[in-house]
């Protein structure tokens, strides 16, 4: 590669910025989803984690068709902010949590790209 297509690459890629977005999917029985999701908010590891640097998003929504089912969206500013989330202590929390309610969970991943 040339010295000018490598400079072109990177100013294109200095163009855009990258989040990665998180979708879990928390599942239970009897409204336990719900209640972890409370739970998650009263305890204060949502604004904990809300408060953690490289975190853009934090939010729970409730899926109209599904009534024991929760979805978390997740949004970090880098892999690097994601993984150092989940190398925190409230990792362990937000795991007791889930194992309290015996959730299940789905997760879903995607990098936006903004120009």
């Amino acid at each position: 590669m040339t010295l000018k297509l490598l400079l072109k690459e990177l100013i294109r890629k200095e163009e855009f910025s990258m989040s990665l977005i998180i979708n879990i999917y928390y599942t239970g029985e009897n409204g336990s989803a719900k209640k972890f999701a409370n739970e998650m908010i009263s305890s204060g590891i949502v604004d904990r984690v809300r408060a953690e640097k490289g975190n853009l998003r934090y939010n729970y929504f409730f899926p109209m068709d599904d009534p024991e089912t929760v979805l978390l969206i997740d949004r970090w500013e880098s892999q690097e902010a994601l993984d150092e989330h989940h190398k925190s202590p409230m990792m362990k929390e937000i795991a007791e949590l889930r194992d309290k309610y015996h959730l299940r969970m789905r997760v879903e991943q995607f990098v936006e790209k903004e120009n």
